[in-house]
């Protein structure tokens, strides 16, 4: 399908993390880009419907809303019947608690159908749009799948908080891997949110994730504000509501930081004339037994995971240990077919590149894939 609307900018606000201004932030960025003089449409994915509650709609009053468009193989068609306005140049596609039974719906469907469902929607749009900013629920499930396959940048709200930060670098990667399964590169930022620079902590916290994420992070920083929770009170973008407040200021700059830089998509680099990287290779009887390595005083828990296993930890992978000059040896059975695999290991729980391989790959969040070539 032709995209109709090849100048839209779609935006996805994703968090796993329950309480980091997601909705907030979906809400207000398109306030403040409708505010400015763009045409917006949130599209709300979250079964609790905040997003849609925030801008004056009442899930409960509509006879249809986006499960109606997601649900059919058809409906791509119907997003434009399901569209409300919410104030002067801002719609929004509202969501319902319906939209929790979306993944039992489509179970039996091929996963290609199930998560293009939303960026076969968008396309469909006759309505000209500047913006789509997509709010998606607390998880990272079919939903947030569509989310993806349909959005060209993502936005994490992170919290400037020390459990936001634990959790954060999780998430990209999570990410990472759903767009390297998905073949997609999305741009993907980090916005601080629910800042109080009044406490030392928030400003180490700010500090040490703007040193972790560098230009990745927004310049911009979402301050707590009451009149951000009022303005949502009152079905409201906070710009309209408030709009000398520190909240509507913060989105303000947030919009026009938006708006003033262009998506970047992130290609993969070609890597030359790749080397096979076989730490320990034996013939165990057919040719597709790879055994690889790794070593490390320290660690207690080595697993590998890579495009072999569905990026799921050891899954198919034979391991055993040993111990050999001080140093503790993980050793991976792979029953690899020739051909290219990017992969990680996963040492406690933390994913690393393998140290003992000099080809990587880059991702869309930053860390890079080891790469594995077997001829």
């Amino acid at each position: 399908m032709t995209r109709r609307n090849e100048s839209m900018r779609t935006i996805a606000i994703v968090n796993q993390k329950g309480g980091c201004a997601k909705t907030t932030t979906a809400v207000n960025l398109a306030g403040c880009l409708a505010h400015d003089g763009a045409s917006v449409l949130v599209i709300d994915l979250d079964p609790q419907a905040h997003a849609s509650l925030a801008l004056g709609v009442d899930p409960e009053s509509l006879d249809e809303n986006l499960y109606e468009v997601l649900a059919d193989e058809g409906g791509a068609e119907r997003l434009a019947e399901v569209v409300v306005p919410a104030g002067e140049r801002l719609h929004v596609a509202p969501s319902g608690i319906v939209l929790s039974a979306l993944e039992q719906k489509l179970a039996q469907d091929r996963a290609d159908s199930r998560t293009t469902r939303l960026a076969r929607a968008l396309d469909a749009l006759v309505e000209p749009y500047d913006y789509a900013i997509i709010d998606c629920p607390p998880n990272v499930g079919l939903l947030t799948f569509n989310a993806l396959r349909a959005a060209q940048e993502v936005i994490v709200p992170v919290e400037a908080s020390h459990f936001a930060m634990h959790g954060v670098q999780k998430l990209l990667e999570t990410i990472t891997l759903l767009s390297e399964r998905l073949g997609i590169a999305p741009e993907i930022r980090i916005l601080p949110t629910l800042y109080d620079g009044r406490t030392r902590f928030a400003r180490e916290t700010l500090a040490e994730m703007r040193e972790r994420f560098g230009d990745a992070c927004f310049d911009t920083v979402i301050r707590n504000s009451i009149k951000l929770r009022e303005a949502a009170r009152r079905g409201l973008p906070v710009v309209l509501v408030a709009p000398s407040s520190n909240g509507a200021a913060d989105h303000a700059a947030l919009a026009a930081e938006v708006a003033a830089r262009a998506p970047v998509r992130l290609e993969a680099a070609p890597v030359a004339e790749p080397r096979e990287i076989v730490v320990e290779f034996r013939d165990a009887g057919a040719n597709d037994v790879r055994i690889v390595e790794f070593r490390d005083a320290g660690a207690n828990d080595v697993r590998i995971a890579g495009d072999f296993n569905g990026w799921v930890p050891d899954r198919g992978v034979v391991s055993s240990t040993r111990q050999e000059d001080g140093a503790r040896v993980w050793r991976k059975v792979l029953h690899l077919q020739p051909g290219t695999y990017a992969y990680r290991y996963v040492v406690d729980g933390e994913w690393r590149e393998d140290p003992t391989n000099p080809e990587r790959v880059p991702t869309p969040a930053g860390p890079r894939n080891s790469l594995l070539v077997v001829r």
